[in-house]
């Protein structure tokens, strides 16, 4: 299923007619809301853009919600985590979409939208990251982080190093060049998977932690997910990383954790998540660096950003009734189905209800 895209000019047409810079409002919602049964009565047009990652996910809740509420239709430009939250800021998006929660810069810029009580995060969508390759004949290897370091950061270049041959005895791995495939555009997925790198390979990554692949290393890069994606698809001896709801048919790494290789899969993600510590704006914190079996460290947390206060109780309205669809039960169901994403647990659903429900008009 593919999302109807939303397009730049045509999301600016919305805006205009939904006062998007104008945020609001609307009437407590219980925590435990499970955002089915009786209609909650909003009317209107929801404007967000941002994260790629959620593509499919966003389709089966913009058209899922209209079971809690009717009259409302959900727009979502998939434009990357960044310029999601730059449209937020810009008034563009009365929520964003990000692989990443924001810095403490963009908090303090979001307050000249949403008021002095700033924004929340929402993690709305779990999936784990795929460092996924084309390689003929091949359709999964074992690499520790140490390894995955050295392939993206240009050190190993061949499909048969023995870095990469001594974690798969019995594969037959060819002497083809790696290409390395990364994010052209600011990238919350980027984020997360630096994130890894730096947190679980130790020297073998020499970057930070960045939403903007290093310049210095030499790779191919491709707009969004479904470009790095097409782009791997299409080279050769390719690797990339990605949401792993859209890798299609890439063959994948099972990552080093511990003295095991762990796949990826959403139940694996979600035990990465379940222990993590929460922050006061609703972000999380992963351990990245994990050696608990059956934990695949390379997870996406995706999130939804909101003012905590809008400027009109239209617009609350609105998007507390999508928020509370999202975090439901049936929600997230319908992303598990959809995208193949790790439903959120009881707790981050209780905490997500509790931030939906205070949403204000700014007075």
């Amino acid at each position: 299923m593919k999302l109807k895209r939303f397009g730049t000019a045509a999301a600016f047409l919305a805006v205009g007619a939904l006062t998007l810079s104008a945020c609001g409002g609307g009437p407590e919602a219980g925590a435990g809301s499970s955002g089915a049964g009786e209609d909650s009565g909003v009317s209107g047009t929801l404007i967000g853009g941002g994260a790629s990652s959620q593509e499919a996910a966003m389709t089966a809740w913009s058209q899922g919600v209209t079971d809690a509420a009717a009259g409302l239709t959900v727009n979502y430009d998939p434009v990357g985590s960044g310029s999601g939250r730059e449209g937020f800021l810009n008034g563009q998006y009365t929520f964003a979409g990000s692989d990443a929660a924001m810095d403490d810069e963009e908090k303090a810029q979001a307050e000249s939208v949403c008021g002095p009580e700033g924004v929340f995060h929402v993690p709305a969508y779990i999936s784990p990251v795929a460092v996924a390759f084309n390689l003929e004949g091949v359709d999964t290897v074992n690499m520790d982080a140490e390894t995955i370091a050295k392939v993206f950061a240009g050190e190993i270049t061949t499909w048969n190093d023995e870095a990469i041959a001594s974690q798969n005895e019995g594969v037959e791995l060819p002497d083809t060049p790696i290409t390395v495939v990364h994010r052209a555009d600011d990238s919350g997925t980027t984020e997360n998977f630096t994130a890894y790198l730096h947190e679980a390979a130790g020297d073998a990554w020499g970057f930070d932690e960045v939403e903007t692949w290093p310049s210095e290393i030499a790779a191919e890069s491709a707009q969004q997910t479904s470009g790095v994606v097409s782009l791997t698809q299409s080279t050769d001896g390719a690797i990339t990383y990605a949401d792993a709801s859209q890798i299609g048919e890439l063959g994948t790494v099972s990552v080093g954790v511990g003295e095991e290789y762990v796949p990826y899969s959403a139940e694996a993600a979600a035990s990465a998540v379940s222990s993590a510590e929460t922050n006061e704006d609703g972000s999380v914190e992963l351990d990245r660096s994990t050696e608990e079996a059956g934990v695949y460290p390379i997870v996406l947390v995706s999130y939804h950003i909101y003012c905590q206060q809008y400027q009109d109780q239209e617009t609350a309205d609105l998007a507390k009734a999508f928020a509370e669809y999202v975090i439901s039960e049936e929600g997230q169901d319908a992303a598990a189905e959809a995208a193949g994403s790790a439903p959120i647990d009881e707790a981050t659903r209780e905490g997500a209800a509790e931030r939906i429900g205070s949403i204000g008009v700014q007075g």
